[in-house]
């Protein structure tokens, strides 16, 4: 089945407007969080086009399948995490004086087309507004992919054709399976940043993957 606006396109003779603001947060929705691409069951969008939720459909059927939870329980969960600010779906961890640290538990693939795939975590360090140290302690897993792991500004995309420029990298380590590193970066005011994770292209196989772990922690200035 071909997608709906395609054929709507088709039909009416005119181009999808994606420079819309809802077209904008729609496409920052696919883009977004450590599951990117994955299918997506809805977004939570503001009256201001903000990105505010987005549920993986996937996820959301097998979490309710192991935790034995209604759908509509679900959904209410999701929706209060929403408009609570948490932004579930993604990929942010959210870091303060009171939980200054968080562990990070996902899957880093080599790219099979194109140069690199990333899983993005997304650091939201606003809270630590005089600065502070981010760390990153990484632990990769025991299977074949090694990793690339890079940590920039929240602003910046994280190119998948070409190399991350150096002027965009704020801090990045190589690692095989199995082992161990850390990112460090110091910073001067609360922001977000992003870590980018991605399987190691012509040194690992195309498509193999890797788990990894991540702790991630503000030490404030």
């Amino acid at each position: 089945m071909r997608d709906p606006i395609a054929k709507r396109c088709e039909r009416e003779g005119k181009i999808f407007d994606t420079s819309h603001p809802l077209a904008q947060a729609i496409i920052k929705g696919w883009k977004t969080g450590s599951k990117k691409g994955s299918p997506v069951d809805c977004f939570v969008i503001s009256a201001d086009f903000e990105l505010m939720g987005r549920q993986l459909v996937n996820e959301f059927f097998n979490d309710n399948w192991e935790k034995k939870r209604r759908d509509e329980e679900s959904y209410l969960m999701f929706l209060k995490e929403c408009l609570e600010g948490k932004q579930p779906g993604l990929g942010n961890i959210t870091l303060n004086s009171e939980e200054p640290s968080q562990d990070v538990f996902d899957v880093f693939r080599t790219p099979i087309v194109g140069y690199k795939d990333y899983t993005v975590v997304v650091i939201d360090a606003r809270a630590f507004e005089k600065g502070g140290t981010l760390t990153i302690d990484i632990e990769t897993g025991r299977a074949d992919a090694e990793g690339h792991f890079y940590l920039v500004d929240g602003d910046d995309d994280l190119p998948t054709t070409e190399r991350v420029t150096k002027y965009m990298v704020l801090a990045m380590k190589w690692l095989e399976p199995d082992e161990t590193g850390q990112l460090t970066h110091r910073f001067d005011r609360g922001q977000f940043f992003k870590l980018g994770a991605t399987g190691c292209y012509g040194r690992s196989e195309k498509g193999s993957t890797n788990a990894f772990k991540a702790k991630i922690s503000v030490e404030e200035n």
